[in-house]
């Protein structure tokens, strides 16, 4: 795949059809391509480009799908909406092959990606983030601790045992995408390091959900399946082991252990989590060893490219760029290399495919007379508003009276309570735990209505009670600001 995009490329000279006026002068366009169309294609796609780099453009994209879900499945055409998800389709080869829904494959086979990305974030977290320091990770933990605990008890207070208990878990959990969206809108009101301990709490948020799933809401184990799982994790280590650092080799054992989960009775998507958690986090290169490759790299290229009395073969260039590539793959640890490469599909792609999927809910076919559903719609929504920020702030100021956790530099106790009220933001996880707390339907409507409920009077919350108390950041100095040209550059 190309690097060149067209918001990476600099402004065309005002003759771009001219070729530069010194041969090492990087082009403006790619030969052979009309400047003009280019400067169109970058006048269409600069707004766009734009828009991605906004941290929160992935939770706008997210709620633009709910809305469209939820619209979808009370429209006239809700019928569609039903037909689309619970149609058949069929994967495999010979006499492998499966047909299962639409909504599973999407729920139980792409949602795989976005826990194996949880899982390449808690890896990254655990090695060198705020996680590996106990003193700096006591904090989050300690706050993410209170979050998860207080709003299911708050949902076992309300249910009273009632019919819909089992969806204890579903207030448990904060979704990362549209938290950081509503502290991205409060702009330079939020700091640094109040971005980086919502990001802490949400991870150990997603380690708790996980744990949830994977103790109380597997269907029974089969032994037999334990073993498929197990044999597709030993080739995976194996694999490691022979220094096997290609990603698309593990896909192979990657999907054993998958469909070992499955036939094991452990929801599949956790495979997704062991298989993040078992990625390298070292890098091969080390940053000196990369810098002795690059060079040696480069002055092999401009050996090859710099013969005297020839042009040069672009065929003769190959393994000196090959060896470049090779040398920078090899400095960035796989653990980052594939969360990056990964993250762009999970949160323009698969999270917005997980909402319209599930965010649907029929509201005229939502009964609150049926036995236990109110107390499900009242404890959801009253876990996520109320348990949320209540655990978190609670839990936190424990930690730092009992001498256990400290305060990040510039954050305050206003701080603290805007990460609780956004943690009450449960989207993506509460829906999904919802679908595993009421397998059969029965109170799953009223369970998603509470999430999506709390979800939008979390975020209202959150970004009004920043507003009013967090103090507004001075601008930057007119001096540190980039010019008109240099930031049209920088698209």
């Amino acid at each position: 795949m190309s690097d060149d995009r067209p918001g990476d490329v600099p402004p065309a000279p005002a003759d771009a059809s001219q070729e530069p006026p010194h041969p090492g002068r990087p082009r403006s366009v790619p030969p052979e391509v009309s400047p003009r169309a280019r400067r169109l294609l970058r006048r269409i796609l600069r707004p766009i480009d734009a828009f991605l780099h906004v941290q929160s453009a992935s939770g706008v994209v997210l709620l633009a799908a709910a809305l469209v879900a939820l619209v979808w499945a009370n429209s006239p055409w809700a019928a569609s909406y039903e037909h689309l998800w619970h149609a058949n389709v069929t994967l495999g080869l010979g006499p492998w092959v499966t047909t299962r829904s639409l909504h599973f494959w999407i729920n139980d086979g792409l949602m795989t990606v976005f826990f194996f990305v949880v899982g390449l974030e808690v890896r990254r977290e655990l090695h060198h983030g705020e996680l590996a320091d106990l003193r700096r990770a006591a904090l989050p933990v300690a706050a993410a601790l209170g979050g998860m605990v207080v709003p299911a008890a708050i949902f076992a207070v309300v249910t009273r045992g009632g019919p819909g208990a089992r969806g204890w878990g579903v207030p448990m959990a904060t979704d990362i995408a549209f938290a950081l969206g509503v502290l991205a809108l409060l702009g330079r009101r939020v700091p640094a390091a109040l971005r980086v301990l919502l990001l802490a709490l949400a991870i150990i948020d997603d380690i708790g959900a996980i744990a949830v799933i994977a103790v109380f809401y597997a269907s029974g184990f089969s032994l037999a399946g334990l073993g498929v799982v197990a044999v597709g994790v030993a080739a995976v280590i194996g694999m490691q082991r022979a220094g096997v650092r290609q990603p698309w080799l593990y896909v192979p054992p990657g999907a054993l252990v998958w469909f070992g989960a499955l036939r094991a009775g452990i929801h599949p998507t956790l495979a997704g989590v062991a298989l993040g958690l078992l990625t390298p986090v070292r890098p091969w290169h080390a940053p000196e060893a990369f810098l002795l490759a690059a060079r040696g790299a480069i002055e092999d290229f401009e050996a090859r490219a710099a013969a005297p009395g020839k042009s040069p073969d672009p065929h003769e260039l190959i393994d000196p760029l090959d060896a470049l590539t090779l040398a920078r793959r090899r400095a960035l640890a796989p653990v980052v290399r594939i969360e990056r490469a990964l993250h762009p599909w999970v949160a323009f792609g698969i999270m917005p495919l997980f909402a319209l999927a599930n965010a649907g809910v029929p509201l005229g076919r939502v009964d609150l007379e049926t036995p236990g559903a109110a107390a499900v719609l009242g404890g959801v929504a009253a876990g996520l508003l109320v348990g949320k920020p209540l655990g978190v702030v609670a839990a936190s100021a424990l930690a730092v009276r009992l001498g256990l956790a400290t305060l990040p530099r510039g954050v305050g106790w206003r701080g603290v309570a805007v990460v609780g009220a956004v943690s009450g933001i449960g989207f993506t996880m509460a829906i999904f735990i919802a679908g595993l707390a009421f397998p059969d339907g029965s109170h799953l409507g009223v369970a998603k209505l509470g999430v999506l409920i709390a979800t939008a009077a979390a975020g209202l919350l959150g970004l009004g009670l920043g507003r009013f108390t967090l103090p507004a950041a001075p601008p930057p100095d007119a001096a540190d600001e980039p010019s008109e040209a240099e930031a049209s550059a920088e698209v």
